[in-house]
């Protein structure tokens, strides 16, 4: 699901330091202006080499520079394609149910600073970042994304159908390593594929997969990151997880348990303290025991941040290595 940044908190602050941060590019602006005519020309002809215009998911083109070295990232999805280039990013915002980095890259963002959370950019922050790149994910207020592009070119990443794929190859663009995002998707699909053979007869088999959490429990169907990746093995989906979803999830309760019953069942949950023991408390639950992949043993806890949040390059490849671990014998 989709989350609409909160209102700045103090909006004469931020204009303050926005207007101080362009006066600054102002100034910066006279100083170059101050020599002779050759000198422009010359500044000039460099600047338009070392730019290049990107079209972002919504068809906005936007130029940025040709090889960013201060990039803000405002996404999940963001920050996995940015590492996944080789960039490490100057700023990042936390990821869905989580104090900073999505867990499966906690360690590679140990020591990037936050600028934000899920709901959205601190934009004091992100002037304070530095940045001469914003990529800013599935970000949809446009008045966030206008104070946004007043600090920085701003790209939004991620189009209506939240293909990882799709936006790590225009982050590629934008960072300036479109040839390392082409050389990870053709090893990506070499991956899939190599998993689809192995698994044999088991390609298709009926996968559900579900998010787990204080709430209780949520499916995840169409529409979303993990069930591109299923797709890509040709796994098939049981009942309304075949179906387009409205949201990110859709809320089950333990009477409609059957929506997630298939031949296997991989269950995510963003707390890690909780994946060991959590397999054990929900065969405790009748309408758990009940379910075909549990009475088979083919259940499996994972984690959340990879498989039921937004996504990206590295956990489709984690998400291809869990399945290999738990569905190839």
């Amino acid at each position: 699901m989709a989350h609409r940044p909160s209102a700045p908190r103090s909006s004469t602050r931020r204009t303050t330091v926005l207007a101080a941060l362009l006066a600054g590019a102002g100034l910066l602006t006279a100083t170059a202006c101050s020599g002779d005519d050759s000198s422009d020309a010359a500044g000039k002809a460099k600047t338009e080499k070392s730019t290049v215009s990107v079209t972002d998911a919504t068809g906005a083109a936007v130029k940025t520079p040709a090889h960013p070295r201060r990039v803000v990232v405002l996404s999940e999805m963001d920050l996995d394609s940015a590492l996944t280039l080789g960039v490490e990013p100057v700023g990042l915002t936390a990821a869905r149910g989580q104090k900073g980095a999505p867990g499966y890259l906690a360690d590679k963002a140990a020591k990037i600073p936050l600028v934000g959370t899920v709901t959205g950019p601190d934009i004091e922050k992100v002037v304070a970042a530095k940045p001469d790149v914003i990529l800013a994910g599935q970000l949809a207020d446009t008045q966030v994304l206008a104070q946004l592009r007043k600090v920085a070119p701003t790209l939004v990443t991620i189009g209506k159908d939240k293909d990882w794929k799709s936006s790590l190859t225009l982050t590629g663009k934008a960072l300036g390593k479109s040839n390392e995002a082409k050389k990870f998707l053709t090893g990506y699909d070499e991956k899939a594929a190599a998993l689809k053979k192995d698994l044999g007869a088991r390609a298709g088999s009926e996968v559900s997969v579900a998010r787990y959490s204080a709430k209780g429990t949520a499916v995840m169907q169409q529409g979303v990151f993990v069930s591109d990746v299923l797709e890509d093995l040709g796994l098939t989906r049981p009942g309304i997880q075949a179906e387009q979803g409205e949201g990110h999830s859709t809320p089950i309760s333990n009477e409609n348990l059957k929506e997630i019953d298939g031949d296997w069942l991989f269950i995510g949950t963003l707390d890690p303290t909780s994946e060991s023991g959590l397999l054990k408390q929900l065969q405790a639950e009748p309408a758990y025991r009940a379910l075909k992949a549990v009475k088979d043993k083919h259940a499996t806890v994972v984690d959340g941040s990879k498989w039921t949040s937004l996504g990206g390059a590295q956990a489709a490849e984690s998400v291809l290595a869990d399945i290999r671990a738990a569905m190839v014998k």
